[in-house]
């Protein structure tokens, strides 16, 4: 095919956005779309080549897979080696733990699939994975398994039939992406079935150019068209951010813009050359290289310190990554491209034998929990602890998610975050089952534990936050609302936040007004202390006996005190005295494992400090 220089142009418009978003510029909200743009130059380019072949009658499966390796394979190699000794020297066990995984599932081109599983992409944990924007290869790499496939199935019946059939596929997609990205975000956000669509505007791009006896654009439309192209681009830039439901029909326009440029800009308008100048298509064409390395700088970068890097840290090494680009441009990706460098056998060769390294490391690093002999037994029992009581703190809550009452009971209806899960395995172990019947509703920390139309404080909610807050229970949802009607008695727990004791006092008076004075409030707990940042200080896990309270948190408590009198029950009393609070057990074992969430040895502490607390419970109905 014929070079373009605005393509390699659009590579620019596309690497140099994500690369900002993930830097942290607010100004660049939307700049995740750059990989939208990635997939809709992906579809174009491949679908182009790939007919070209067809029509001549050579095209070959072995050859294209070739390709794909020696364009994706090399740079991608170097990084994920490169990344190793950093993880080996940076990552705590939980972390490198992560790592390893992603290792294994990188190699396999399922690394979208592993994310999917473990957190959103714009969530805080997201950001601290070195191989995070590898989804992305392996979205492109599981869609063209199947689409040379079915090209060559299909090329006998002729264009229209393809055309017919990828169009289905592509309605089915886009309705699937937009159904997805409310229902299931986080699944429409990694997985080909919901991104599929966008590589097909590019190929139905590719189907529209190759026709021999199409008619050319006017000069005029093809401005016009090049130019909206680039304006729906650059909106989706600046105009998007992490809330915006993707990828939906939102996703239409920085794709559609980027097909508009595909069709319309060419080096005899002016929308071409202002694509396809020097400073952008330099920048494409070390896009890859520029794509593969920004998010291990950047993650790296988090890990070694305990705070969050500023702004000039991020530009620094934002250029630090375009700098690192060319260098792997020029020795890595072009070499690995020349066949007169490397053989067909010696490039599959390579990458059976990088691969088995790399998916060996994970391995090994998986099933040692991410230690791998770095750290002593405190840190290897801490990191246990820790995956254990992460998974401890919400299972009763999970099951109990609104569970009927049994009518013979005191029926207690626990509502809120983790720390109402806290709270549920206390009541679970003073083993009241005898006494108490308990059922759950879940809101999450930061999203508005008040019975109060959302509306009015769904604006106080982090951004980061809001998808996550709309699956939520909605405690003025009739099912919930017969749940509060029928319990005894309704305790609300949760990380409260200042803008919710606030509002806590409005929501208090409906719940009253309601349904009766039957109402508890479970404060804060949090401590000034992050075993993990204290581990990453220290080398090792031998915490202190007492640490301060959270200050900040100490004085959310008293507001809820004042506000709800004998009605609030505070945590803080029950481990802290003067402000300084047990860390450890008579045992030496976590109160707190991470600091706010008790661990099973915290657990039964507590139930032998809320006596009193249970004792109502039990008794007042």
């Amino acid at each position: 095919m014929d070079y373009r220089r605005e393509i390699d142009g659009l590579r620019a418009l596309a690497v140099l956005p994500v690369i900002l978003f993930h830097a942290g510029f607010e100004a660049f909200g939307g700049g995740f779309v750059g990989v939208d743009i990635f997939f809709v130059i992906s579809g174009y380019l491949i679908t182009t080549i790939i007919l070209a072949e067809l029509e001549q009658g050579k095209f070959s499966i072995v050859n294209f897979y070739e390709r794909r390796a020696r364009r994706i394979l090399p740079a991608l190699f170097l990084v994920m080696l490169i990344c190793i000794p950093f993880a080996w020297f940076w990552l705590l066990p939980s972390d490198m733990k992560d790592f390893s995984q992603s290792l294994v599932a990188v190699s396999g081109f399922a690394s979208n699939i592993l994310f999917w599983r473990e957190s959103g992409y714009f969530g805080t944990a997201a950001e601290l994975k070195p191989l995070l924007h590898t989804w992305s290869l392996a979205v492109e790499e599981q869609y063209y398994v199947i689409f040379p496939l079915f090209l060559m199935l299909f090329w006998k019946l002729g264009k229209r039939w393809m055309l017919v059939t990828l169009g289905l596929v592509f309605v089915a997609s886009l309705v699937l992406a937009q159904w997805a990205a409310y229902a299931k975000p986080t699944a429409a956000f990694y997985l080909l079935p919901t991104r599929g669509w966008e590589l097909l505007i590019g190929a139905f791009a590719a189907f529209y150019l190759s026709q021999a006896n199409r008619k050319a654009f006017g000069k005029g439309l093809s401005e016009f068209g090049g130019w909206l192209g680039v304006a729906l681009i650059i909106y989706a830039i600046f105009a998007y951010s992490n809330t915006t439901p993707f990828p939906g029909f939102y996703t239409l326009v920085p794709t559609l813009g980027t097909v508009l440029i595909i069709l319309f800009a060419t080096q005899q308008t002016t929308v071409g050359k202002f694509v396809g100048n020097k400073a952008f298509v330099g920048i494409g064409l070390i896009s890859y290289s520029a794509y593969l390395w920004h998010q291990p700088l950047f993650a790296f970068a988090k890990h070694s310190s305990l705070t969050k890097p500023s702004s000039l840290v991020y530009g620094v090494l934002a250029v630090l990554a375009i700098v690192i680009a060319y260098f792997t441009w020029k020795y890595v990706e072009a070499p690995f491209r020349d066949k007169s460098k490397l053989t067909r056998k010696q490039v599959f060769s390579l990458s059976l034998i990088f691969s088995f390294t790399f998916v060996s490391v994970g391995l090994l690093g998986y099933l040692n929990s991410g230690n791998l002999w770095r750290f002593d037994d405190g840190v290897v029992k801490y990191f246990e602890l820790k995956n254990d009581s992460d998974i401890y703190v919400w299972d009763l809550k999970k099951r109990l998610r609104k569970s009927s009452f049994n009518s013979e009971k005191i029926k207690i209806l626990v509502i809120g975050d983790s720390n109402s899960g806290d709270l549920i395995n206390v009541l679970n172990f003073v083993n009241l089952d005898e006494y108490l019947s308990i059922s759950s509703l879940t809101i999450y920390a930061g999203c508005g534990n008040l019975y109060l139309n959302r509306s009015k404080f769904s604006h106080f909610i982090a951004a980061d936050s809001l998808k996550d807050c709309a699956g939520v229970d909605d405690l003025l949802d009739d099912e919930n609302k017969d749940l509060i009607r029928q319990a005894d008695k309704v305790i609300f727990a949760s990380s409260w936040s200042d803008w919710e004791v606030d509002l806590l006092e409005e929501s208090y008076q409906n719940l009253i007004s309601d349904y009766g004075d039957k109402f508890w409030f479970f404060g804060n707990k949090h401590l000034d202390f992050s075993p993990i940042d204290f581990i990453r200080l220290n080398g090792g896990a031998s915490f202190p006996s007492s640490v301060l309270l959270s200050t900040d948190k100490a004085k959310i408590n008293a507001k809820l005190r004042d506000l709800l009198g004998d009605r609030f029950v505070d945590p803080y009393l029950s481990f802290c005295e003067d402000e300084v609070c047990r860390l450890l057990s008579d045992s030496g074992d976590l109160l707190l494992y991470d600091g706010f969430h008790l661990s099973r040895e915290g657990t039964i502490y507590f139930s032998s400090k809320l006596n009193n607390f249970i004792r109502l419970l039990k008794n007042e109905r």
